[in-house]
C-alpha cells in the first residue's frame, strides 16, 4: 500500500505513558496480560509546583529505553510523549501509581513510578513538554468497498476527527484536541499528533471495551463515549490519520533548511 504524510488539521485523544522496563543493552517488549491489580497509593498533584524541566531531565533517564531520550520512541507500541503537556503526563504516571489506569504495559511501568514523588512526576512533565513531537506516515491507499469506498483510508480519519458523525453522536476530534493535534493543556485534552497508529488504535480499542476506565477523571468517560459507536475500520483510519498529523509549519522549517543545506552530490 502507498503511504503518505498528511498535512492535516487535526487528532484524537489519548496518547498516555506507557513503558517498558529499562535494559541498559535491550528493551524486551511486554506481553499484555490481565488488567494489573495493585493497592490504592495516593498522590496529590494539588500540593506540588509547575514542573522544572531540566530537573525532569535528569529524572528521565530510565523512560529512555522504551520513550526514547526526547520522549520519540522508535517501537510502535511505546506512544510519543514528546510534546505532551506537562499536566498530562504528571496526572497519567499518577493514574498508574495509584491503581487506576490499569491497561497495556503498565505492569512494566510501575516499577519505575513507584517511587516518583507527586513532584518528581511534574518535573518529568515539564520536560517531556519541552521536546518536539516527531510525526509518521498515513495510509493514503484507496479504500475498495464498504461504506467509504473510493475515500483513502486517512480521509476515513480526517473525516472523523475534523467533523465527527453527528448522526452516531460522535463529536469532532478537534474539539478536545485541536485542529493540529496539540491538545489543551488546560483541561488536560492530550497532544495526539504524530502518535503511532498502533498506540492510537489499542487505545481507541479500550476505551471501546471499557477497559481504560478511570475512577479519577471524568476524560476516560468522555472518550468511552467518543469510541463506542466507531467501527473497527474507523479506528484504524482515524489512529492512521494521527499519526501523519502534524504541524505544515514543520515542512516549511524542512523545506528551508533544505534549501540552506543541499545534500552532496
Amino acid at each position: 500500500m502507498r503511504h503518505a504524510r498528511v498535512l492535516a488539521f487535526a487528532a484524537l485523544a489519548v496518547p498516555v505513558i506507557a513503558a517498558v522496563a529499562y535494559a541498559q543493552t535491550a528493551v524486551v517488549p511486554v506481553p499484555d496480560n490481565a488488567p494489573v491489580k495493585i493497592a490504592p497509593l495516593v498522590v496529590d498533584l494539588s500540593k506540588t509546583h509547575w514542573g522544572d524541566a531540566k530537573a525532569g531531565q535528569a529524572k528521565a533517564t530510565a523512560c529512555a529505553a522504551c520513550h526514547g531520550p526526547d520522549g520519540n520512541p522508535s517501537v510502535a507500541m511505546y506512544p510519543r510523549i514528546a510534546g505532551q503537556s506537562e499536566r498530562y503526563i504528571a496526572e497519567q504516571i499518577a493514574l498508574i501509581r495509584n491503581g487506576e489506569r490499569t491497561s497495556g504495559a503498565v505492569a512494566a511501568m510501575l516499577p519505575f513510578v513507584q517511587d516518583l514523588t507527586a513532584q518528581d512526576m511534574r518535573d518529568l512533565g515539564a520536560y517531556f513538554a519541552t521536546q518536539k513531537s516527531g510525526a509518521g506516515l498515513a495510509d493514503d491507499s484507496v479504500v475498495t468497498e464498504g461504506p467509504y469506498k473510493d475515500m483513502k483510508f486517512y480521509e476515513i480519519g480526517q473525516k472523523l476527527y475534523r467533523g465527527g458523525d453527528a448522526s452516531r453522536g460522535i463529536p469532532a476530534c478537534m474539539a478536545c484536541h485541536g485542529p493540529t493535534g496539540a491538545g489543551n493543556p488546560g483541561p488536560a485534552f492530550p497532544h495526539v499528533a504524530g502518535q503511532h497508529a498502533d498506540y492510537v488504535a489499542r487505545r481507541l480499542q479500550e476505551y471501546q471495551s471499557g477497559t481504560a476506565q478511570r475512577t479519577q477523571t471524568k476524560l476516560s468517560n468522555i472518550m468511552a463515549t467518543v469510541a463506542k459507536p466507531l467501527t473497527a475500520q474507523e479506528i484504524q483510519a482515524l489512529a492512521s490519520y494521527m499519526q501523519g498529523l502534524h504541524d505544515a509549519a514543520d515542512d516549511e522549517a524542512a523545506a528551508a533548511m533544505a534549501q540552506a543545506s543541499p545534500p552532496k552530490s
